[in-house]
């Protein structure tokens, strides 16, 4: 049965909650676009190509929640600066990840699954850490019901490997129920002090914050 599911009923039960939330939010995507048209202008939608299954690329869409401000130097300023009003009431809700629901039925992610972060992050992965591509990356996850920001990046990557060996049903379940628990109480969107989360620099990796230059991120990570 285990088997079953995650060959083929996983992806059933994405279509399907994928199209009913579509459904029932667009209306809501409907205000948010306009919202984020109106304050911080075009375009609505980010972009940012992701590691999905395995590792293989793959374009994941987000409301844009940061102003595209740059340095002297042309770098983008820190997150703290560029995070709008809006944008952090976004992010708070989730509402900022409807557009996912669009790579969940395109079949680049799943409803639930390890989240998705960056591509400069794989050669980074212990071969342990790595193991949480063997799933397609997920909208919902076990880091995000247990804490999500709150968390160290190892405690993050322990409870993805964990969901990659206990997939089933009555998991998802749990985690999609979890989950919307924790969006609903807006906990866990940041690092304590942070207007979101720290880069992730390899495990054993220094203890002071280096940060990644992203190509055309301009948004947080995470």
């Amino acid at each position: 049965m285990k088997g079953f599911y995650r060959r083929w009923g996983k992806r059933v039960l994405d279509i399907v909650l994928a199209t009913i939330a579509l459904v029932l939010l667009s209306p809501v995507a409907l205000m948010v676009a306009v919202a984020i048209r109106l304050t911080m202008g075009s375009p609505v939608i980010f972009r940012q190509v992701r590691p999905g299954l395995h590792g293989k690329p793959f374009v994941m869409y987000k409301f844009r929640t940061m102003l595209d401000l740059r340095d002297e130097h042309g770098n983008l300023l820190p997150d703290e600066q560029r995070l709008t009003k809006l944008g952090r009431f976004l992010r708070r809700l989730s509402l900022d990840e409807i557009p996912e629901l669009w790579n969940v039925l395109k079949g680049d992610m799943s409803v639930v699954g390890p989240r998705p972060l960056l591509m400069e992050y794989l050669p980074l992965y212990t071969p342990e850490q790595m193991r949480r591509h063997e799933v397609k990356p997920g909208m919902a996850g076990p880091v995000i019901m247990s804490g999500r920001n709150l968390l160290s990046w190892e405690e993050k990557f322990k409870l993805d490997v964990w969901y990659v060996d206990n997939l089933s049903f009555w998991t998802d379940l749990k985690i999609l129920v979890l989950t919307a628990l924790k969006v609903l109480k807006g906990e866990g969107v940041s690092q304590p002090g942070r207007a979101t989360v720290e880069y992730f620099k390899g495990s054993g990796g220094p203890a002071e914050h280096q940060e990644l230059h992203v190509s055309g991120s301009g948004e947080p990570h995470e």
